[in-house]
């Protein structure tokens, strides 16, 4: 036995299963696709949902109502006690700054929620607030821009 005497474990490479090629070859003739039929044929395929002629079930259903899921507002929440930990007085709280401080991640817009205590002056530069957040930041001292009460 050398060191370099390298090979695969026993079953790991198969033949390949050649079909078509005659008789004396165990696959030929149907090349163990059955009898006729359409599974039988080249290119004898059914959609997703084929129930061999029946009316399919996601036809059957009524498709009713009315879903908001291509049109939601996606935000990146941060809540008020987290940014009273990583933030000093009079800084100002926008996406960038809540990039560089670790709190949010690029391209989302951010949202921010009244969880937690809040005592620092800051001012709010943010895409959305919640009313509890307002109200904690107003109470503080803060200020905030440009954000509506979502």
């Amino acid at each position: 036995m050398h060191d370099f005497d390298l090979h695969a474990p026993e079953g790991a490479n198969k033949k390949k299963r050649i079909i078509g090629r005659g008789q004396g070859s165990g696959r030929g003739t149907t090349a163990g696709k059955g009898n006729k039929g359409q599974q039988s044929r080249s290119g004898g395929k059914t959609y997703i949902g084929f129930e061999g002629g029946q009316m399919p079930l996601f036809r059957r259903l009524a498709h009713r109502g009315f879903s908001n899921y291509p049109f939601r507002k996606i935000f990146q929440v941060v809540n008020l006690g987290e940014i009273e930990k990583r933030f000093e007085n009079g800084e100002t709280v926008d996406p960038g700054s809540l990039i560089i401080k670790g709190l949010a991640k690029g391209n989302v817009p951010v949202k921010i929620l009244g969880d937690g205590e809040f005592t620092k002056k800051l001012n709010f530069k943010v895409a959305a607030l919640s009313a509890s957040a307002k109200e904690k930041i107003l109470k503080a001292g803060g200020t905030v821009e440009g954000a509506g009460n979502d």
